[in-house]
């Protein structure tokens, strides 16, 4: 069970930053930027995947996540725990056993015999699900997984990550229209101040990582091979 006692959100993303950072799930490389899942060039990489690795600081984020779940839904709004696969998958189990609440998992595609389910566990007809992720770009891969737990009748409304990168004006946008609300801790931003306090990066960097966030799209195409 979470404690019942917990930072405001400023504080929590203050924190979460600072923790990423600390783990080196951050990377900053404007000379030979990273290819992200659009293809596209970006001079920032975050790798979630590394909190499974550093218990105190995941069962941290975890307690944050969920009281952010709580208090932003409510403590009686859902019925059951969803990951997505696969970075989810370790995230959900944890958010599920804080939250006393089933867990299940959905595939990114069907797995191509057996029942050939995208959902793995059980969902209930008219279950109320959250899908937790560890992250969030521009929205594309919540929207997959969100329609394939409704398929099953039961309702997604809400998605919650660690990190959203809070850059791409569309993304929240996007999961609205496919009434989606998004919950995170937090955002590029968040990981740019921790960055500068704890002079993690050089100013050359931090510069042109400034100027990414400010113009994502215009930097991509300055930048694509």
């Amino acid at each position: 069970m979470i404690p019942s006692s917990f930072p405001d959100k400023t504080e929590m993303a203050r924190l979460t930053a600072q923790m990423l950072l600390e783990i080196n799930a951050v990377v900053f490389n404007s000379e030979t930027p990273f290819t992200l899942a659009s293809g596209l060039p970006s001079p920032l990489y975050i790798d979630c995947r590394k909190l499974i690795s550093f218990p105190r600081i995941r069962s941290t984020l975890m307690d944050f996540l969920s009281v952010t779940i709580l208090r932003n839904v409510g403590f009686e709004s859902f019925d059951n725990i969803a990951g997505g696969e696969t970075a989810g998958i370790p995230f959900s189990a944890l958010i599920a056993e804080r939250l006393a609440l089933p867990m299940t998992y959905v595939r990114k595609k069907p797995k191509g015999y057996g029942r050939n389910s995208r959902i793995e566990g059980v969902i209930k007809k008219e279950n109320r699900v959250i899908l937790i992720e560890d992250l969030m770009t521009d929205g594309g891969s919540k929207i997959s997984f969100v329609e394939a737990i409704r398929e099953t009748g039961a309702e997604c409304h809400h998605t919650a990550v660690i990190f959203y990168y809070g850059i791409f004006d569309h993304a929240e946008l996007t999961l609205t229209e496919h009434g989606i609300t998004l919950h995170y801790l937090c955002t590029w931003w968040d990981v740019l101040e921790a960055a500068k306090e704890r002079k993690a990066f050089d100013a050359s960097t931090l510069r042109e990582v400034v100027q990414f966030l400010k113009a994502p799209k215009e930097w991509q195409e300055r930048n694509k091979r």
